[in-house]
């Protein structure tokens, strides 16, 4: 690629003339940075392992876990919640946001997840829809619930 009168790469201008800069050592060569550096012990920051325990899990189990998240604070949202405080944790406009977005993952992920993974994912979105159409004090029409449209559920 070229931008201006510069190529991105180092060492060539475009111009038949130009001075190249001078070569890199090669690795295999004692003198080189990277290797001529003594570091300590090389310590990870949590992001980073964080990060590589995240790239060892299978997307599988990365969108199923997602989808226990979004269940259970769904299902606290609707008031399904163990405890005297259940009640009061009834949030309806918080509770259809988590169920449509938990449609959208099922419904986006199902072919990719199998049968095995995505039916327990289906069923426990559906009792969410019940339980919320349950809480509502004015129950949307059919079809118009929360992740309805998406699941084509009514």
């Amino acid at each position: 690629r070229q931008v201006g009168t510069e190529f991105l790469f180092a060492g060539c201008t475009g111009q038949p003339n130009a001075p190249r800069l001078p070569a890199r050592p090669r690795w295999s060569d004692p003198s080189h940075p990277v290797r001529s550096w003594q570091a300590g012990p090389v310590t990870e920051t949590p992001d980073a392992a964080a990060a590589r325990d995240l790239a060892e899990v299978p997307a599988v189990e990365v969108v199923t876990t997602l989808a226990v998240h979004l269940m259970t604070a769904a299902a606290i949202r609707c008031g399904l919640g163990e405890g005297p405080e259940a009640a009061e944790e009834i949030d309806l406009a918080e509770a259809r946001i988590l169920i449509t977005a938990l449609a959208g993952l099922v419904t986006a992920s199902a072919p990719d997840l199998g049968s095995q993974h995505a039916a327990p994912l289906r069923d426990g979105l559906a009792t969410l829809q019940r339980a919320f159409r349950e809480a509502s004090p004015i129950p949307d029409p059919p079809g118009e619930g929360p992740g309805e449209r998406l699941t084509s559920r009514g």
